[in-house]
Order: structure tokens, then C-alpha cells, then sequence
């Protein structure tokens, strides 16, 4: 399976959520899974690629342009895809994919989560997103897709689309239940 992460590319914050994102690639690793993911060498991109290339992983990183001119390309990109920008990135992350996790990241990986939902609720595809809500991380933004469907703004459950998982055992639960 074609496992793509996304997360965040900054270095200053919490120790465990490298932790988790190491232990993370490290299983898809030897699961036998390929890990999609941004490229970059930062933050929890690159502890997750690190991880899965140490494991004997393959990594597919998607990258655009600004990211290799830039000099931040990841060491542990196996396959490299290039893009022009972030939208490119989008769409070759949602065409090489067969899931999403999204782990703690900031606004870029927000994009990515409602990307990916919004095309599976108009059927474009039919893959999921996974938030891998790592201490709680992810809590905040439940809550506000609960109030949405709440105030009737989606006309579906948005739980159709996105899955909320609390550790690695629930993500493989998810992806068992994908097969």
C-alpha cells in the first residue's frame, strides 16, 4: 500500500510527536508500505522518510520545485517526483496514494486533509484521510467538523471521509479494514 504523510516541516516541536512519526515509519516500513510524503528535509517529514528509509522502506517524496532550488530536498527520497507548486503536489500525492495520515503539521497539512476529503465527497476518488490525533492533537479540529455537521453544513458525515485514529494499532486497524 502507498501510504502518504501528511505533516509538518518544523523542527521546534514536541520531542514525542518525532517519537510517534519515527515509530510510524518504521512499521509502514516493515509492512511492506511505501511512504508518499513532501520531500522536505525538516521536521516530520524527515523523520518520517528517516525512519522508513532505515527500515528498508521505500519513499516516494513529491516535490516542487521551490522546495529543491531551495536546497531543503530530503536525503531519504527514494523516488523523487517533481512538481511546478503546491497544487501539482496535491494531486500527484492524491494519484500515487492509497490512504492519507495526517499527523500534527500547521497550515499546509490542513490544505492537504481538506484537499483530499473535499474530492472523495464529490467522488473523485473514494481513499481516506486518517488524522493520527497524537496527544490530542487533532482534538480541536474534531470538534469543529462536529459543529459543522451540526449546523448542517455538510451533507454527509464527515467521518465517511476522514477516520481519527489515537495510535499506531487503530491505524492499522483502518487500513486492515481498507483491504
Amino acid at each position: 500500500m502507498k501510504i502518504c504523510v501528511f505533516c509538518s516541516a518544523n523542527r521546534q516541536i514536541d520531542p514525542d510527536f518525532f517519537a510517534m512519526t519515527e515509530e510510524l515509519g518504521r512499521w509502514a516500513a516493515e509492512k511492506g508500505h511505501d511512504i508518499v510524503y513532501g520531500g522536505v528535509n525538516q521536521g516530520l517529514m524527515e523523520c518520517v522518510a528517516q525512519a522508513a528509509h532505515q527500515g528498508g522502506g521505500r519513499t516516494i517524496g513529491v516535490v516542487p520545485q521551490v522546495i529543491e532550488k531551495d536546497g531543503r530536498l530530503s536525503s531519504y527520497v527514494d523516488v523523487e517526483i517533481a512538481c511546478d507548486n503546491l497544487s501539482d503536489r496535491k494531486q500527484l500525492m492524491m494519484d500515487q496514494s492509497d490512504v492519507f495520515i495526517a499527523l500534527p503539521g500547521g497550515i499546509g497539512t490542513l490544505d492537504e486533509v481538506f484537499t483530499v476529503a473535499a474530492s472523495a465527497t464529490i467522488g473523485y476518488h473514494h481513499k481516506r484521510v486518517i488524522l493520527y490525533n497524537m496527544k490530542g492533537f487533532w482534538d480541536s479540529l474534531v470538534s469543529l467538523l462536529d459543529d459543522l455537521a451540526q449546523r448542517g453544513m455538510m451533507r454527509q458525515s464527515w467521518h465517511t471521509f476522514i477516520k481519527v485514529a489515537t495510535s499506531l494499532q487503530e491505524i492499522e486497524n483502518e487500513l486492515d479494514s481498507l483491504s
